[in-house]
């Protein structure tokens, strides 16, 4: 079916959280969190949890003395909220610990070994300040789900709360009996208590970062859509939006796992849920498992939350399974999951929707651009990110994978990305690992594209002209770079002719300079007219008009 709508005007919709937080985490090397094993009791109506976590811990150096965790304390200046920690023990003798300034300093019971694995047991509880809200829905009933990104997982769980450890995890949830809870990974049991509560335990077996964990318990409806690759695919919504919600979830999810999984390589998690919830405004990517706004749910299926849908199980991939070593890389998640939606929207609905979607984000980037031109994708060890998930990361982001495509060609570009995902599945990687990955794929130097559209700021801005020749019998081009600022490029612009009564151009290069650049093309007649970026492959803005004899 043909979705006759602008799939790229409808991305600005969607509603991404901007946090400020920093990210100057001090990363231990010498120790890995391999395991983290959650239990939590939500029976409390206040907000209150009451929870144990074990910490497994694997130490990769000797003589470590203490184990460092992030979880935020309980203070008056937080209303009371926050986490108290009451006991910490390891192989069932208590441990010294500091809880402090939302760390957890744990002494180890002796001095490290390397490859030892040490595990360690929490007990903790408080109302959390954010992370997990536990509130009620747009029906007025109680419900909980978390909301971690991207580093709030603190707030209710003691982790390693930085993008760059992954673990794997289990949740074991006490709740009220009338809740179903979902989570990450595998369900492993659901008991009744016998005093109104119940218990449900998910476990997740593929390492992912903290921001991923998930925690959703409510009065939902489930339905067990479908399978793909032997792995099930689920609709969690309200009761009382069981028809719209059901009908609204069962597309476009198998398609896009079939499309991603061929493209790019393996889903790697258990299970695909998408969830409804009250916690994001837009979507949230969580691995296996992601949450929605309560208002995506329409019965309509609408253009816009297909979009959402298709992007956030983009992340999956990009970002969840390939997750970006630091926040300065963070275009390798959000531009990723932006450009691979449109190319599933060209594999689903056709390219000439697709052409038309990347003309419409290429008029996004210089909105954008318009209000801060120097903004630059990959930063320098940036500390401030509220500037880090702009609309300029998932946009321009989008964009420069679809440029690099283009230099590349396909064949070559779409071997880089597979060997890309194959080689840091389930890990880290930075852009200079993709950069790697996509030379060694079509053989070239890549350094002058990256430091271009990466690592400066800027876009190209175009000024030029073109003239008939009728003593030459050809099409003479001029073209002057206009951005103004330091920022200059190096680049093919193509230049479309369309002879007369013709409705293809015939396409020719002019090497763009910093000074600008000049093309003579010989023609037979005078055409018709001759346009900028005919097959829509450059992120630039121009003026062109014909200078008459």
């Amino acid at each position: 079916m043909k979705l006759r709508h602008r799939i790229a005007s409808l991305f600005i919709l969607m509603i991404v959280p901007f946090v400020s937080i920093a990210d100057t985490y001090p990363v231990n090397p010498g120790i890995d969190i391999v395991h983290y094993r959650f239990e939590i009791d939500l029976g409390d109506k206040s907000g209150r949890i009451v929870a144990t976590a074990g910490v497994q811990a694997k130490f990769l150096t000797s003589g470590i003395r203490q184990l460092r965790l992030d979880l935020v304390n309980q203070t008056r200046e937080r209303a009371g909220r926050g986490m108290t920690v009451s006991v910490v023990t390891a192989e069932g003798n208590p441990l010294k610990f500091r809880h402090e300034r939302d760390v957890l300093l744990i002494d180890l019971p002796e001095l490290s070994t390397a490859n030892d694995v040490l595990e360690v047991f929490i007990g903790y509880s408080g109302i959390p300040v954010t992370g997990l809200l536990i509130k009620e829905n747009k029906y007025g009933e109680l419900t909980a789900f978390s909301d971690n990104w991207p580093d709030k997982a603190r707030n209710w769980l003691p982790t390693v709360d930085h993008i760059s450890d992954k673990a794997t995890s289990e949740m074991l949830i006490t709740a009220p009996e009338q809740w179903q809870v979902v989570s990450n990974g595998l369900l492993v049991e659901q008991s009744g208590l016998g005093n109104g509560m119940r218990r449900t335990h998910w476990r997740q077996s593929v390492p992912i970062a903290p921001w991923l964990y998930v925690l959703a318990a409510a009065d939902f409806a489930v339905q067990y859509v479908d399978e793909f690759d032997h792995k099930s695919i689920q609709t969690w919504v309200y009761r009382q939006d069981r028809d719209a919600g059901f009908y609204d979830f069962a597309v476009p999810t198998r398609q896009v796992l079939e499309f991603m999984s061929s493209y790019v390589g393996p889903f790697v998690y258990e299970k695909l849920a998408n969830i409804q919830g009250n916690s994001v405004g837009g979507g949230m990517e969580a691995a296996s498992a992601i949450l929605y706004s309560d208002a995506a749910v329409t019965g309509e299926r609408t253009a816009r939350w297909r979009y959402v849908i298709v992007h956030e199980i983009a992340h999956q991939w990009f970002g969840n399974s390939v997750t970006e070593a630091s926040w300065d890389d963070v275009w390798l998640s959000e531009g990723f999951a932006t450009y691979f939606s449109y190319l599933f929207f060209e594999y689903a609905d056709g390219y000439d929707l697709f052409i038309e979607s990347m003309a419409d984000v290429r008029d996004k980037v210089f909105e954008f651009h318009d209000e801060q031109p120097d903004y630059r994708i990959v930063h320098d060890n940036l500390d401030d990110m509220t500037k880090v998930t702009t609309r300029q990361i998932y946009n321009k982001g989008a964009w420069t994978l679809h440029m690099l495509r283009n230099l590349m060609g396909d064949e070559n570009w779409w071997n880089g990305i597979q060997n890309y995902y194959r080689k840091y599945m389930n890990s880290h990687a930075s852009t200079a690992d993709f950069r790697f990955e996509m030379e060694s794929a079509c053989r070239c130097d890549l350094t002058e594209f990256f430091d271009q559209w990466l690592y400066q700021g800027g876009n190209i801005v175009l000024d030029g002209t073109w003239q008939y020749n009728e003593q030459s019998g050809s099409v003479d081009i001029s073209l002057a770079q206009a951005q103004g600022g330091d920022s200059k490029y190096s680049t093919v612009v193509e230049i479309g002719v369309y002879a007369s009564g013709e409705a293809i151009p015939s396409v020719h290069q002019l090497m763009l300079e910093a000074g600008g650049g000049r093309l003579s093309i010989p023609v037979a007649e005078k055409p018709d007219t001759v346009v900028i970026d005919p097959r829509t492959v450059l992120l630039a803005r121009w003026t062109f008009n014909e200078v008459l004899p």
